[in-house]
């Protein structure tokens, strides 16, 4: 299984594992960073795969799927004045698992939760404080299986003008935004390799944005983002 998190419990840093060369990708023309662009995107069928070094964690089925946790996170997009961004939280220090790594919003999907987007703004609404009347949707895509055996649905969403950002300080240490062209620059995707203690390979991509370190399942669901948009285009697979 390749490395998409960690716990609190990690024992390198993720920053500083040896770089792998990876085949360069296209990058994708401006019109596919735009709200409009998006939206219809996932109206229409688009023939994509998911990032082929991760494939295996997408693949439905199997003990690791019936044993994992469902959990589901939000992907914001926020429209500004230069493009639109992406919205993160950095996770505090004191938590169990992933602590201060940074991440989607989002969290296990709980009983009283009708489905993964349901759990997805419940979870943004208690992290970042952000209302469900200031989320659109727009649609999920595949679900990923991450190490920490977490089933995690990726729910694609716009936060509409006059959101209000009110972090829950026991779990964020940090909200910030990245430009959405930063993130879908492949070129900025860094892929990286861990030789573990039992010899075992991991692998994981890595994207630097000012002082943030974005890596693991967070940058997973990235890529594919990018998959999924480099798709919508007609545009060959790698």
């Amino acid at each position: 299984m390749p490395s998409s998190d960690g716990d609190r419990a990690t024992s390198f840093d993720p920053q500083i594992q040896p770089v792998l060369p990876s085949a360069p990708l296209p990058a994708l023309p401006s019109e596919c960073l735009r709200l409009d662009y998006i939206r219809q995107a996932f109206l229409r069928p688009v023939d994509w795969r998911v990032e082929p070094l991760f494939a295996q964690a997408f693949a439905p089925g199997g003990d690791a799927h019936a044993r994992a946790r469902q959990a589901a996170v939000l992907m914001p997009l926020v429209q500004r004045e230069a493009g639109l961004h992406v919205l993160f939280t950095r996770r505090a220090e004191h938590l169990h698992h992933h602590a201060g790594q940074v991440s989607f919003p989002g969290g296990r999907i709980e009983s009283s939760d009708s489905d993964p987007i349901a759990a997805a703004l419940r979870e943004t609404r208690e992290e970042i404080g952000v209302e469900r009347r200031f989320v659109e949707v727009i649609g999920t895509q595949p679900t990923l299986l991450t190490t920490t055996r977490f089933l995690m649905t990726p729910v694609i969403g716009e936060l509409l003008p006059g959101f209000h950002i009110q972090p829950d300080e026991s779990e964020v240490a940090e909200v910030f935004e990245v430009p959405l062209s930063v993130l879908m620059d492949p070129d900025r995707h860094v892929l990286h390799r861990l030789e573990t203690s039992l010899g075992h390979g991991r692998c994981y991509f890595s994207i630097r944005w000012e002082s943030h370190f974005i890596w693991g399942a967070t940058a997973i669901l990235i890529r594919n983002f990018y998959r999924f948009l480099s798709a919508s285009q007609g545009r060959p697979r790698a």
